[in-house]
């Protein structure tokens, strides 16, 4: 290589490096801020996990306490008290609707199951198991076509009440009249793959009652 050759070259490697560090003088901050954003999000995240895991702890300490007074009137209140949107908290809330079934406070286990039902922040199997225990709770009283739009809604497919609402769905059409409908919907149940043993007894029991046969298994 010549002398004059091995000039440009040199030449072009400083040329290179002043531009790359005046590229670095302009444009570093970039980086900067973006290891910064980088760390910060990583320490909020861990700080955010931090709070959860206490709120959890919290929770459970006064749902523990709830279950350790003395009365059940005491325990609705103390659970009454407990208010956020985990799934303990939610937990905690139908128990508080059974305690409140127990001591005889209907209209207060309708309104805690309503609560939840209509907490658009809690996640559906939550709302729709609330729905469910509320219509039963509340039997006729609730009008017979919202009852069956309801039940039929609990029965789409993919939902975890589904058989449930298909056994309720039967027996609003025993009691509107249409035994042959009721048959071939509890027929199609008890031959469901999801049905459960006492699912099964009921629906079963209810065929029988109706005149139906029961097909050997």
């Amino acid at each position: 290589m010549s002398n004059n050759d091995s000039f440009i070259e040199e030449v072009s490697d400083e040329i290179k490096r002043d531009r790359m560090f005046g590229l670095l003088r302009k444009y570093g901050w970039i980086g900067i801020v973006a290891i910064f954003l980088l760390v910060g999000g990583a320490a909020f995240n861990e700080y955010r996990k931090a709070q959860q895991t206490q709120a959890a702890q919290a929770t459970g300490d006064a749902i523990i306490a709830a279950f350790e007074v003395e009365t059940p009137d005491e325990r609705i209140t103390a659970l009454s008290a407990i208010d956020t949107n985990s799934d303990a908290v939610v937990i905690a809330q139908l128990i508080l609707a059974d305690s409140q079934i127990g001591t005889g406070d209907t209209d207060g286990a309708i309104s805690t199951y309503d609560a939840i039902r209509n907490n658009d922040d809690l996640p559906a199997i939550y709302r729709d198991l609330a729905t469910f225990k509320s219509l039963l709770l509340q039997g006729d009283a609730v009008d017979l076509d919202r009852r069956r739009s309801a039940f039929a809604t609990l029965s789409a497919p993919g939902s975890a009440f589904r058989l449930l609402a298909e056994e309720q769905l039967a027996l609003i059409e025993i009691e509107t009249g249409e035994p042959d409908q009721a048959l071939l919907r509890l027929q199609r149940i008890l031959t469901d793959s999801d049905i459960t043993s006492g699912l099964q007894r009921r629906v079963s029991q209810l065929i029988v009652s109706l005149g139906g046969e029961l097909e050997a298994t």
